[in-house]
């Protein structure tokens, strides 16, 4: 199993998610989060004074997929996320030995 987790512009969370639905993947977790990349955030100017915005914020999802069908996932969230514009976002893979549903206590694949 893989766990893929994408931080994300916020106007985009509706398209991923139906993306991602559409894979057959409608269980995720969405947070809320704010940060910055390379750019070190933005400056805008209001009223005639300068003011820097250094955490930006973003959405993070995640979510647990069979190891077949990352590449699909990932390359479904990446298209809908995309706009081509400096703070897009990230998408991070990693391995995940186990997991468990608490209801049931099933493991494994069953468990997602």
């Amino acid at each position: 199993m893989k766990k893929i987790e994408a931080i994300i512009r916020p106007e985009k969370l509706d398209k991923v998610v139906e993306k991602l639905t559409e894979l057959t993947y409608p269980g995720l977790t969405i947070t809320d989060v704010r940060g910055h990349g390379k750019q070190m955030g933005v400056t805008h100017m209001w009223r005639g004074a300068e003011y820097k915005i250094k955490y930006l914020p973003k959405v993070k999802i995640e979510i647990v997929v069979l190891d077949e069908d990352a590449p699909r996932v990932v390359s479904a969230i990446v298209n809908a996320a995309r706009t081509g514009s400096i703070g897009d976002g990230k998408v991070f893979i990693s391995d995940i030995e186990e997991a468990v549903r608490v209801r049931t206590g099933e493991s494994g694949i069953r468990a997602i």
